[in-house]
């Protein structure tokens, strides 16, 4: 696909997929299994308008009666607990649990797990806790190496160039680990001038990027931002810095007014993670789990084409938990 406009990179990247085996028998079994969708964040419409539908479409598609609880906590973590405590007291069968805070969310992973009713992290992992078994999001590391490597690309006419990195939440794992992609294709091709993490992902805090122009003279080639918001943080700071003309700058997520910057040439790239495919393995998953049916945390997912290239489904075990995840592999730009 071509976009005809700037130059402008939105890179697709494949989900990362939790094991998923058949789904129960059309006939035989009972009807009117409630699953919830519990997810973190109005501030953006990606939930509501997006995640909420295709989960919604899926389970309707794959039990008409079946019944999905849906909650946005608005960045509300109590608020989170009341909602998953209420689709509990409802009798649900499984748990789609895109966590507030990921912390505080094993207490929800805890209550569901007397309850014999299992709780699927999607997007994020939930931290702290050994009852979690299922995972349903992307390879951040992935996510790492593509802006990593497209920063490179944009800087490669430039000697020595100087770069600074805003780094994700410390506390978040998928933070850790796109940091760690991005350094794996940074590190001995740039100077990294300045480089600091940003607790909650916060866009206001990303403008701290002004002390770090400051310092630098405003000197600064490229920019790494782990995702849009930071990346709008930072193209704010540079503003008002004056720093002209302001250098190319990572995101990732492909919020719409990302892509809006990335098509004006005010933001250099963003990555579209494919929130269909997420948002439908996971209610698949979901299904499966509230009928009973065994999900084998080995199982492999086939690959599925993005952009002529295929997804590679090697499962690999994570540090949090016992959860597993698949490492999605092929990924392609669009320029």
């Amino acid at each position: 696909m071509k976009l005809a406009l700037r130059s402008a990179i939105v890179v697709l990247v494949g989900v990362t997929l939790v094991a998923c085996g058949e789904g129960p028998a059309s006939t035989g079994a009972a009807l009117g299994k409630k699953v919830a969708f519990l997810v973190p964040d109005a501030r953006t419409d990606r939930f509501d308008t997006k995640d909420r539908p295709y989960f919604e479409t899926k389970v309707a598609s794959l039990c008409s009666t079946c019944q999905v609880i849906y909650g946005n906590a608005n960045r509300d973590a109590v608020l989170q607990q009341k909602q998953a405590e209420s689709a509990l007291a409802s009798g649900v069968g499984a748990i789609v649990l895109d966590p507030v805070d990921r912390q505080a969310a094993s207490a929800i992973v805890a209550k569901a797990a007397k309850r014999g009713v299992p709780v699927i992290a999607y997007d994020r992992l939930i931290a702290n806790t050994e009852s979690l078994k299922y995972f349903v999001g992307f390879d951040a590391e992935a996510v790492g190496v593509i802006q990593g490597t497209s920063l490179l690309n944009r800087l490669s006419k430039i000697a020595a160039p100087t770069v600074v990195m805003i780094n994700g939440d410390p506390d978040d794992p998928d933070a850790t680990l796109l940091k760690r992609g991005a350094h794996s294709m940074l590190d001995g091709n740039v100077k990294i001038a300045n480089e600091f993490d940003v607790a909650t992902w916060s866009d206001d805090r990303a403008k701290d990027l002004t002390q770090a122009l400051t310092v630098l003279n405003n000197k600064v080639d490229g920019v790494y931002a782990a995702n849009d918001s930071l990346a709008t943080g930072a193209i704010l700071a540079m503003r008002e810095a004056k720093v002209k003309p302001v250098p190319p700058v990572t995101g990732a997520d492909a919020q719409l007014e990302a892509v809006q910057r990335v098509l004006a040439g005010e933001q250099y790239m963003t990555v579209y993670k494919a929130i269909k495919q997420e948002a439908e393995a996971a209610a698949q998953l979901a299904y499966q789990l509230a009928y009973g049916v065994a999900v084998p945390a080995s199982a492999v997912r086939p690959g599925l084409p993005v952009g002529g290239h295929r997804l590679a489904g090697d499962l690999l075990p994570t540090r949090w938990g016992g959860a597993r995840r698949s490492r999605a592999e092929g990924t392609s730009p669009l320029v």
